[in-house]
């Protein structure tokens, strides 16, 4: 990035903090480390408010929006110390913040012009890199035959079809491998699965079924949700099949850029 200082222009860093969510910070503290390093190696000067906790989404998804409001309340002021982008590895999180946040606040209040400030500068992982950043390429090789799960919040909510499909076309010796009903649902649906567990568990098979007959070796999804109930199901049906986030896929093997 450049910006004229009125005699010639001088590179600017962009900056952007940290927004690691619950299941993250629990369970996939790698996939953190590593969405640290690839922005850090692309130049991102980063920060992490430290006062940050749960983004409220659980109890919204729940109905409870009275007790959403001071946990949003919480995220917002941590991150409105800074008013650089917020990036997080999480299509559902990421679309709580974005897309509901300001639902939660009466128009016309300063929470409410918070929320909308924090919504437009709150980016997934792959949306950052690919619609922010413009970039396409991160220096990754993975030679493996990869099939791609589409996380619903991802998808629907987020509005974000091709970014993670352009990244993995850009790996190298990476082969994709179109998943048959990519876009279904594996059935995690956070509090979902477990208000509902005989049908999650249907539909968990199924996406599982699909990724097998794939013949792909790796399952990719940008989702830590999705993750989670996809490497389950397939270490139950005793498959040897790899289940990774995008930011970890995006890791590994040799950075050549």
């Amino acid at each position: 990035m450049y910006e004229s200082d009125g005699v010639g222009e001088r590179i600017i860093m962009p900056k952007a903090q940290l927004f690691i969510t619950c299941l993250g910070d629990q369970f996939y503290t790698t996939t953190l480390q590593n969405m640290t390093h690839l922005l850090e190696r692309l130049d991102v000067e980063l920060t992490f408010p430290p006062e940050q906790t749960c983004c409220g989404q659980p109890l919204f998804n729940n109905g409870f929006e009275d007790k959403t409001r001071p946990v949003a309340l919480n995220f917002m002021r941590a991150f409105a110390k800074s008013d650089a982008p917020i990036i997080g590895p999480s299509g559902s999180c990421v679309s709580m913040v974005k897309h509901h946040y300001p639902s939660l606040f009466k128009d016309g209040t300063p929470e409410h012009a918070m929320a909308v400030d924090i919504a437009s500068r709150t980016f997934e992982f792959t949306e950052y890199l690919v619609n922010v950043l413009k970039i396409t390429d991160v220096g990754a090789m993975y030679p493996h035959k990869v099939t791609y799960h589409a996380s619903c919040h991802y998808l629907r909510e987020m509005g974000l079809k091709t970014e993670a499909k352009t990244l993995l076309n850009n790996v190298k010796d990476l082969e994709l491998i179109q998943l048959n009903e990519e876009e279904t649902c594996c059935g995690f649906g956070g509090a979902f699965t477990v208000t509902y567990p005989e049908v999650s568990r249907s539909m968990m098979e199924n996406k599982v079924k699909n990724i097998i007959a794939s013949g792909a070796d790796t399952v990719v999804t940008c989702e830590p949700g999705c993750l989670m109930n996809v490497a389950g199901g397939l270490h139950k049906a005793g498959s040897k099949i790899r289940a990774m986030h995008i930011i970890d896929l995006l890791s590994s093997g040799e950075h050549l850029a």
